[in-house]
């Protein structure tokens, strides 16, 4: 399809490309984060440790196969000119390994569960790269942020929709044998069998396939340029020379430097809260839906909120403010236990009230949850159009997979400290402490990072 200039692109088109966090995100909130992910830790391992660990080491294998090729893939994306056919490529992987994670029962194999993690991860991370490369030549610099974080609330709605589902229609409260509007679990699903875990595999891949459709339909792609296999030469070479660039371009290396720091402790966040919550409250998948679809109401709004203030204020500053947040609010959840929160300085009641996170360490979790909501969004979106409005279109796929690269090349840091201070320790609180130090870490060096990080040449 024939290239459109920035700004050019219709609302169909626009829309298209949007939809495109829509179909991914459930993958991250019901597989990665709120449903599969404790599942895997509480009914496939021992203990909650070993579980949490073993969790830590599946998230390390992804993002070291993300950072080692995804910089590779964004300047093949240059290369090749077209996206649509990598991102249909990287879908068939996704779909087909979420669809074996139905085979993950109690009792089979974790190796098996992990590896088809392994795949559905890297698969999504990289049709990402190629999507987000689009951007700049569809959306101008001054509606980049708007249309970033709206894309993203929308992704976070279709996770929340999914999510809702789960709870509604198919997790059974393990009290009452019941899912939240009182029925039994549609299709005789059976809790005790992990059945009501097991299904979110297929569902995100329906979903995900469902609705990847109308950015291939109506969004528009560029001319293909290089075949398949120059392209691949050529973006190992561009890839090259990109790097070479970043040394005169020390704003945008400062950024990406910033940015692979503090996004290991958002990766880390997202991906292990769940679980940590799953093995300190012994939540079960009904639990984790609920708390999930109070954090994704959350992270709607912040959201659409900071699609605005980025406007007003730039993107630098919703990522600053949206970091103060989940410092905090990581602080208080590795602080918070059964009668204590804020490291004991604060005692909370044991007693448990019945019903729905009936103790008060429950709902002090929660509250700290909600500030994860509130920022966890915006912290995403708006580093996304920090970087689209700091560079030329021309250059989008490489530095994209940069931007890739960034997000992963010591993901692995972040799950790996985890797992080994949780390993050494045998205690998950203290694993968790770690995430502060990446999140702590970014922020600094984000501050001292211009804004643009880059000036960008007409």
């Amino acid at each position: 399809m024939a290239e459109v200039a920035a700004g050019r692109t219709s609302r169909l088109g626009i829309t298209g490309w949007m939809l495109f966090d829509w179909a991914a995100q459930p993958f991250f909130t019901v597989i990665t984060t709120f449903i599969f992910g404790p599942y895997l830790v509480s009914r496939l391992t021992e203990d909650h440790a070993a579980g949490q660990a073993a969790w830590s080491y599946t998230l390390t294998i992804a993002g070291v196969a993300i950072a080692l090729l995804a910089p590779v893939m964004g300047s093949i994306a240059d290369a090749s000119g077209a996206r649509k056919p990598w991102i249909a490529a990287f879908a068939a992987v996704k779909i087909l390994s979420l669809l074996a994670l139905w085979y993950a029962a109690p009792g089979s194999s974790l190796v098996f569960a992990m590896a088809m993690i392994v795949l559905a991860t890297v698969a999504a991370e990289f049709s990402i790269v190629f999507n987000d490369s689009m951007m700049p030549r569809l959306v101008s610099p001054a509606d980049v942020g708007r249309i970033s974080n709206i894309a993203w609330g929308l992704g976070y709605l279709g996770g929340m929709i999914v999510l809702i589902a789960v709870v509604a229609l198919l997790a059974a409260n393990p009290e009452t044998g019941r899912t939240a509007i009182g029925i039994s679990p549609l299709f005789g699903l059976d809790a005790a069998a992990g059945e009501d875990a097991r299904i979110t595999g297929p569902i995100s891949a329906l979903w995900y396939l469902v609705f990847i459709l109308p950015m291939f339909f109506f969004t528009p792609d560029q001319s293909r340029g290089l075949p398949i296999a120059a392209a691949v030469r050529a973006g190992f070479a561009d890839l090259s020379v990109a790097l070479g660039e970043l040394r005169r371009k020390p704003g945008i290396l400062r950024f990406l430097i910033a940015r692979m720091i503090y996004q290991d402790g958002v990766n880390g966040l997202l991906a292990l809260g769940g679980t940590f919550a799953a093995g300190m409250f012994a939540w079960q998948t009904f639990e984790l839906g609920i708390y999930g679809i109070i954090l994704n109401v959350v992270a709607i709004g912040g959201c659409l909120y900071a699609s605005r203030m980025d406007r007003r204020l730039g993107s630098k500053a919703v990522v600053v403010m949206s970091l103060v947040c989940l410092i905090l609010a990581t602080i208080g959840i590795v602080s918070t236990g059964p009668g204590f929160t804020l490291f004991g300085l604060v005692p909370l009641p044991t007693a448990d009230s019945g019903g729905l996170f009936g103790t008060a360490a429950e709902k002090a979790y929660i509250v700290y949850g909600l500030m994860i909501g509130v920022a966890f969004g915006p912290v995403q979106a708006s580093a996304r159009s920090y970087l689209a409005q700091s560079i030329h279109p021309d250059e989008a796929g490489r530095y994209f997979g940069l931007y890739a690269l960034s997000g992963r090349a010591t993901s692995f840091l972040a799950p790996l400290s985890v797992a080994l201070v949780t390993t050494a320790t045998g205690s998950a609180r203290l694993g968790m402490m770690a995430l502060i130090a990446f999140l702590l870490a970014g922020f600094l060096l984000l501050l001292r990072t211009p804004y643009p990080a880059a000036k960008v040449e007409a």
